[in-house]
């Protein structure tokens, strides 16, 4: 997790800091629904690499948005999922969902 002092004084800044790449924000999305699997969000995320999705999952676990569980099996099983942290971000990824809807809605118009 960061400290303050690695931290942008602006609170907006902050949140940008901890989710705003497009793969975070995607990532948190499916995390919402459920938790997931390393290989499932590989393949739902069209287009995210191998190495941009571990660094993401890292940084995300590191700042305590989401947790990574491993369960003692053969092949061993890790699932990713938000943690409490995370879950209190729920509003924000909502309130960009109705945003997207009304936007699509409002070209559509035109």
């Amino acid at each position: 997790m960061k400290t303050k002092d690695e931290l942008p004084d602006c609170p907006v800044a902050t949140t940008v800091s901890l989710i705003g790449s497009k793969w975070k924000l995607l990532i948190l999305r499916n995390l919402l629904a459920r938790p997931w699997r390393f290989n499932e969000l590989r393949k739902d995320l069209d287009g995210i690499s191998q190495k941009v999705l571990t660094d993401s999952l890292r940084s995300m676990e590191e700042d305590g948005i989401i947790t990574r569980t491993v369960y003692a099996e053969v092949p061993p099983r890790v699932e990713y999922a938000l943690s409490e942290l995370g879950e209190s971000m729920r509003p924000i990824i909502k309130s960009m969902e109705e945003f997207g809807i009304r936007y699509k809605k409002s070209i559509a118009s035109q």
